[in-house]
């Protein structure tokens, strides 16, 4: 990281501090309010409602207005300004929000509830139908069963309010995308609430030929016939029409230079306009019921159905086979690798369970969560890959630097046969939690579950797998605000598939230490400070040496033992005059079992927010607000360029870069228009380069207006 953002991050923690001659200042026209979140109870940590402060546990609170504020078209534009997440792991992608928490892909879960069992075999979740987004760092299979040992992000959904309100927008922007979105919610009786979430996307992206359309519509009702008792249907359509934003681009032409041809512009598409697509259906329903004896008794039952279709059409440059040369004689013409693939997944979860309050003794004090949980998932996927092409037959080889070529127009070859794969997998979990609150200062949270798991495959036996997972965790708070925490937690992560020989993939386990502090000296500050130690075994990676007489030899390896360690460091703060002030940066180190690090991880991050409202001017407001974002360089190991002129030790190297967003807002009575620029000085970067061949391009400067009117 260089001088200049170490200096920025030291300057924002100093203005974190209490002690500030302008912290001093009263804010009583204000009154009492908190904005940190740090007393905000949230579910994704213990599945209770438990505040932020008393989980001994880092958990971050994204609420919608922030992260819209901050420009995020997608889930993943979200977790750019949180601590330990590196976002866009792979730079835009209209088919997946890629991220990572810890070194390790997280796991998607819907109000509590896993919604993506297979990347390729849904559509992204849309970031207006939520009220917040809520991340979990650090397993935790103890209560949702199948989780990352990383983390998880857990969506909540927009829910109908007995008070009337909503708003209506239109958004004109980059890449002509225009849309337009509602969200309107209040009472049809007194004991009945409905609201309807809805968004129509028309855009392009920064590749040429790929488009991100998108419509959206989310209906809930929430019937409460009694203050103990209430149910919520959840319903939601949603169609994207899009493609691969990640297009692959060579190495050579990328990051190292191709001295024949020269670089390779950012919106090269190696498709075929008509065929290269992403498209998806998805129609997802759930229904919660929540009951209270009382008290000291609440049941949860809640239970969802997905079904998602996705058509998956894509063409790339075959960099893999010669990933040092990937060009014929000409230094332009590439071999096109790309598949036709149709998928279906479907999915039922359901999960169930009481909590109890109940004393031993005058100052001790629990919280006993019990409960089952079940889920089934099927993905049928009927994929035909294209004929493998030479240079001197001509069969799917295009001039990657020529889009006038007409050899791109024709129709891709495909192979004459299909291959089908139907994996199958049930789960059921056992799981038990205790929170024990000792002298209403000291919290001890102590969980256990297990899991037994049936996995089944086209032409196998069926693979049982069972595991136990335990966590314990405890937190007190001391003098100044300061609260000290410890916890070890495990993880337990089933993999549908097979690997390159056939075999069925072994589930990947984990387990974590870790300890920190969180430091709440007012009602306007909250800063945690936490560092781990991870030991996963079984994670999956790129078979690095394929055998083309292998039953899958394009299928991933299981890496044996990645041990990951860090630290993270995240800060926000509401100072006086409206401004309001989020900081972080994290330290992650993980190497693989054979000692090389993790493909794209970034070692060092860093963010800082800062916003200013300036409210008074003749009926007028104005916010203004503006990030720094900074990723580290991240490695990737291949034998295959040992020796080499670009990378003579086989490490290949993705520079760092330092990005900026900026906002500017006014509004009057019930109107407001924003303006937002995502990388507003438009750097070039690359998000990820891998020694396997390829690059993924770093997301341009994004500008776009948002006039929005408030109910």
């Amino acid at each position: 990281m260089n001088r200049t953002t170490l200096a920025a991050c030291g300057l924002c923690l100093a203005a974190l501090h209490p002690g500030a001659a302008w912290a001093q200042q009263t804010r009583d026209d204000e009154g009492p309010i908190v904005v940190t979140g740090a007393l905000e109870r949230v579910s994704a940590g213990t599945k209770t409602d438990t505040p932020v402060i008393e989980t001994p546990q880092p958990v971050t609170i994204i609420d919608a207005e922030t992260y819209i504020s901050q420009g995020a078209i997608s889930v993943a534009d979200a977790f750019r300004y949180v601590s330990g997440v590196q976002a866009n792991t792979y730079g835009t992608d209209g088919r997946v929000d890629s991220n990572r928490i810890r070194g390790t892909s997280p796991l998607q879960f819907r109000d509590g509830m896993r919604d993506v069992y297979d990347s390729y075999a849904s559509i992204r979740a849309d970031p207006y139908n939520f009220s917040r987004i809520e991340v979990v760092r650090g397993p935790a299979s103890v209560l949702f069963g199948q989780s990352s040992i990383g983390g998880i992000f857990n969506l909540v959904s927009k829910t109908p309010e007995f008070e009337t309100h909503g708003d209506a927008a239109i958004v004109y922007g980059s890449f002509d995308r225009k849309e337009a979105m509602a969200d309107l919610t209040g009472p049809l009786t007194e004991t009945l609430a409905a609201r309807i979430v809805g968004r129509v996307r028309d855009s392009g992206t920064q590749v040429d030929h790929v488009s991100d359309d998108r419509v959206m519509v989310a209906p809930s009702i929430r019937w409460q016939p009694a203050p103990s008792t209430e149910v919520t249907l959840l319903g939601l359509y949603q169609e994207d029409d899009g493609g691969s934003q990640s297009t692959f681009l060579p190495l050579i032409g990328t990051l190292f230079e191709n001295p024949v041809a020269g670089p390779l512009p950012n919106d090269t598409f190696p498709g075929t306009p008509g065929f290269d697509r992403y498209d998806g259906r998805l129609l997802q329903g759930t229904g919660i019921v929540e009951h209270r004896f009382g008290d000291a008794v609440k049941l949860s039952l809640k239970a969802r159905y997905i079904d998602s279709h996705v058509d998956y059409f894509s063409q790339y440059a075959n960099s893999y086979s010669t990933p040092r040369n990937p060009y014929g004689a000409d230094g332009r013409s590439v071999r096109l690798s790309g598949n036709q693939t149709f998928a279906r997944m479907k999915i039922f979860s359901t999960d169930n369970n009481v909590q109890l309050k109940f004393a031993t003794g005058a100052a001790v004090e629990h919280l006993l969560l019990a409960g089952v949980d079940y889920s089934w998932n099927r993905i049928d996927r009927e994929a035909r890959s294209l004929v493998a092409g030479t240079f001197a037959n001509g069969i799917n080889v295009i001039d990657l630097y020529d889009p006038t070529d007409p050899r791109r127009y024709d129709a891709p070859t495909l192979a004459a046969t299909s291959t089908v794969t139907r994996p199958e997998q049930s789960q059921l979990g056992f799981y038990a939690q205790d929170q024990i609150r000792f002298w209403d200062r000291v919290s001890l949270v102590v969980g256990l579950r297990h899991d037994d798991v049936t996995t089944k495959a086209l032409g196998r036996a069926d693979v049982k797998d069972k595991a136990t997972t335990f966590r314990a965790g405890i937190i007190g708070e001391l003098a100044w605000g300061i609260s000290p925490f410890f916890s070890y937690t495990e993880s337990f992560l089933p993999i549908t598939g097979n690997d390159p020989q056939g075999n069925p993939y072994r589930p990947q386990t984990g387990r974590q230490l870790e300890g920190g502090i969180k430091w709440v000296p007012d009602a306007y500050t909250l800063v945690n400070a936490t560092a781990f130690h991870i030991k996963d075994s079984n994670r999956l990676v790129t078979n690095p040496n394929p055998n083309p007489s292998d039953p899958f030899p394009t299928a991933s390896i299981q890496a044996g033992e990645v041990i990951s360690k860090g630290f993270e460091l995240e800060g926000s703060r509401v100072l006086p005059e409206n401004f309001e002030l989020r900081v972080n940066y994290s330290y992650t180190k993980a190497r693989n079992a054979n000692g090389t690090p993790v493909d794209n991880l970034a070692k060092h991050m860093a963010s800082a927010w800062l916003d200013k409202t300036i409210k008074d001017l003749s009926g007028w407001q104005l916010r203004i607000g503006g990030g720094v974002r900074y990723v580290g360089e991240s490695l990737s190991y291949g034998a295959v360029w040992l020796g080499s002129p670009q990378a003579p030790d086989g490490m290949i190297v993705t520079p760092d870069v330092t990005l900026v967003d900026a906002l500017v807002e006014i509004s009057r009575d019930r109107w407001s228009f924003a303006i937002n620029a995502n990388n507003l000085t438009d750097k070039k970067f690359y998000a990820a380069c891998l020694a396997r061949g390829d690059c993924f391009v770093g997301a341009e400067r994004n500008v776009f207006g948002t006039l929005r009117y408030h109910f």
